[in-house]
């Protein structure tokens, strides 16, 4: 009996501890993605700066590169940036290319910090165009 209720209470240690030290990721599709910019949440699009003049970018998201050049991680300076344009006491939302890194990212994201809810535009930039959403210019 004693052991059965020392899983229980460990599993609500976990439970409670996980919920504090993670943030909740959730997926949205572009409708969501338009709702949540109107409402004044802040899009980050950590693509690369070739692919923002390729395609050109959501007007009013922030460029954040989530990786460098080589394809790794920059956590640093992501951070840094993230820290100028966002409140990291609020939910935000990454989009991508195609829902792929900004998967990747968020999930990294919610194990590193504390934020409270993440969005991930699991349609990317490729799925906001395939709709015929506007973009403006990237410099």
């Amino acid at each position: 009996m004693n052991l059965k209720k020392n899983s229980i209470l460990l599993s609500l240690i976990f439970l409670f501890f996980s919920q504090i030290c993670f943030a909740e990721i959730k997926v949205i599709n572009n409708i969501e993605v338009k709702d949540l910019i109107s409402k004044g949440v802040p899009l980050i699009d950590i693509r690369s700066p070739i692919e923002w003049k390729e395609t050109g970018v959501i007007e009013g998201s922030h460029l954040i590169t989530f990786f460098n050049d080589k394809g790794k991680v920059n956590l640093d300076h992501w951070y840094v940036n993230f820290n100028i344009v966002a409140d990291k006491s609020k939910p935000f939302i990454l989009i991508c290319a195609s829902g792929v890194r900004s998967k990747f990212a968020s999930f990294i994201l919610s194990n590193q910090f504390s934020f409270p809810k993440i969005y991930d535009a699991s349609e990317g930039i490729s799925g906001w165009l395939k709709q015929g959403q506007p973009v403006i210019k990237s410099y």
